[in-house]
């Protein structure tokens, strides 16, 4: 039933699962609308948070059960303390080939040296405009320019960039052509993601990456045939002539990519979820710290892992979805 010796680690479904999404804590530095509420305080207690030692342990089981890629979420990842040291040892896990961070860019400018020096290959910035009094209303407190100089510092590093787009209705959408602009000049993907309806962003309309593809055909030259292509993940994407980088689309809502998922989630409370939507999977942090051995500590991951759901299920069975906020899950 579970993984053999050399086998890939798979759920029922047959999908092979080797991406690892580990949020270091819940707490943020922005208030974005769709995300968390304005005057919201109320966060995690840290000694109910997975200590650091405990994050890496985690990462080396699921390592060596087929687990290549690791990303660290949040709320904001870069606010959580180690996360240097953090990055550094699961660098030195055999297994784990890439490393990855999500973020709002906010703090990452003056870290992103120190962090690909020790081992961060890969990060997505969240950028849902280019208006600085936009900036400001949807993330309440943040500063675009600071997120701007992160991607150009992350690009001098030589770590790979990927821009996290939500487009939403009456407030960004006359800015998708400028947005795609950036993947012009730079070579980084922008990817439009489709609001799920999780926490507060069940309050918002989320323009469909169907629209956002049809305003890009009419003013851009998109190659091969206008045809989207899935690489290694939800994304599907586009390449227009002339553009350093590719343009992405994840349709969580409109166009399911449930069939290919390849990923396993732990909150910063250390529950393993075995998907985004779903309210199920186990609590690895209060095993570890009741004494459970690697040896079992390993089983139950497998165990968590083949038990995946098929899909997501956003507009169904209401009575197993997840409540939590997309801070407290990690996104």
């Amino acid at each position: 039933m579970y993984k053999e010796e050399g086998e890939k680690m798979k759920d029922k479904y047959g999908r092979e699962i080797d991406y690892l999404r580990i949020s270091l804590t819940d707490k943020c530095n922005l208030r974005c609308a769709y995300c968390m509420e304005k005057d919201h305080n109320d966060f995690i207690h840290n000694d109910n948070l997975m200590t650091l030692d405990e994050i890496l342990r985690v990462v080396k089981e699921c390592a060596s059960i087929g687990i290549k890629k690791v990303r660290l979420t949040g709320g904001e990842p870069l606010v959580r303390e180690g996360i240097v040291d953090l990055i550094k040892n699961i660098n030195k896990i055999p297994e784990i080939e890439e490393i990855c961070l999500t973020t709002n860019g906010i703090l990452l400018g003056d870290k992103v040296k120190e962090l690909s020096e020790n081992g961060l290959k890969r990060v997505n910035i969240s950028l849902d405009t280019l208006k600085e009094d936009r900036f400001k209303e949807i993330t309440r407190i943040g500063t675009l320019d600071k997120v701007l100089y992160s991607i150009e510092k992350c690009l001098e590093n030589n770590v790979k960039v990927k821009i996290n787009t939500v487009t939403l209705e009456d407030f960004n959408k006359d800015e998708i052509l400028d947005l795609i602009d950036l993947a012009c000049k730079n070579p980084i993907d922008l990817r439009f993601i489709e609001l799920m309806p999780i926490g507060e962003g069940k309050k918002f309309k989320c323009v469909t990456n169907s629209e956002i593809l049809e305003i890009i055909k009419k003013e851009k030259k998109v190659l091969s045939d206008g045809k989207t292509l899935r690489l290694n993940g939800p994304a599907k994407y586009i390449s227009i002539e002339g553009f350093k980088g590719k343009i992405g689309f994840i349709s969580a809502m409109s166009d399911c990519f449930c069939e290919d998922c390849n990923r396993i989630r732990v909150t910063p409370e250390g529950f393993m979820k075995q998907c985004l939507h779903w309210k199920y999977g186990i609590n690895l942090r209060d095993k570890m710290r009741n004494g459970i051995s690697d040896e079992d500590l390993r089983e139950i991951i497998k165990k968590s892992i083949y038990e995946k759901p098929e899909k997501h299920n956003f507009k169904m069975k209401e009575k197993d979805e997840d409540k939590r906020f997309m801070y407290e899950i990690g996104g």
